[in-house]
């Protein structure tokens, strides 16, 4: 057995995937299956903000596609927002402040369901929790994780459709976030009765380093996947 690190690549089945929107974009992607079983889950990914940076290939989910459908046996749908590049290609279109994505969203959501998967997850981080959290009503999901929450774009009222679409709405939030700590994000939840806000001492925004990568993962696995976490630190 070796130690999992940054740059390990468990075994997967990935295959390059293209998304087409209802308003005529075309997004880039990759989706990535556990080998010789169906997936328990999936795990449809919403990147940080594209204007700084933010991409498909973002650290915490290039590695849960990296290691997840070994180590939980899901699947992890990564893609890029319109106008967003990555190594993999850039998707058509433009950016708009999160209201045309509400079509992006839409396309990875029937991707999945016309693939036949089930079980599926938004896990949106910073900007990518902002289109979980205003779109994820419309979608026949599980529920939605969402990793550093700036509720920036996300209204009273976006979250307000919570209420009655009744499925889990998770906030994984760093305790040394720049734009919303654990305090201010639990008053903000309230809202939504079956929010729940989990706190992450000594984390920022970005979740830099392997420490904070092992964090994410645990907490986000073991929502998804009650039991899994700790994940395994060798494979």
């Amino acid at each position: 057995m070796e130690e999992i690190r940054a740059a390990t690549e468990l075994p997967a089945i990935r295959e390059e995937i293209t998304l087409h929107t209802e308003d005529g974009q075309t997004l880039v992607g990759e989706l990535a299956m556990p080998v010789g079983m169906n997936p328990v889950a999936t795990l449809i990914t919403l990147h940080p903000l594209p204007t700084h940076g933010g991409f498909m290939d973002s650290h915490l989910y290039r590695k849960a596609a990296n290691r997840l459908p070994a180590l939980i046996k899901v699947a992890v749908l990564r893609f890029n927002t319109r106008g967003t590049g990555s190594p993999r290609g850039v998707s058509t279109g433009s950016f708009d402040g999160g209201v045309a994505e509400e079509f992006d969203v839409a396309a990875a959501v029937k991707f999945c369901e016309d693939r036949g998967l089930k079980n599926l997850w938004l896990v949106g981080w910073s900007f990518g929790t902002e289109l979980a959290i205003k779109y994820g009503p419309d979608h026949k999901v599980s529920g939605a994780i969402l990793i550093s929450p700036p509720l920036h774009r996300a209204t009273d009222a976006d979250l307000m459709r919570w209420n009655s679409f009744a499925k889990p709405l998770i906030a994984l939030v760093p305790g040394e976030d720049d734009y919303l700590q654990p305090e201010e994000a639990a008053v903000r939840f309230a809202l939504v009765p079956q929010a729940k806000v989990y706190g992450f001492e000594g984390e920022k925004h970005l979740w830099v380093g392997e420490k904070a990568t092992r964090r994410a993962l645990d907490a986000i696995s073991e929502l998804v996947v009650p039991g899994s976490a700790p994940l395994p630190t060798h494979y």
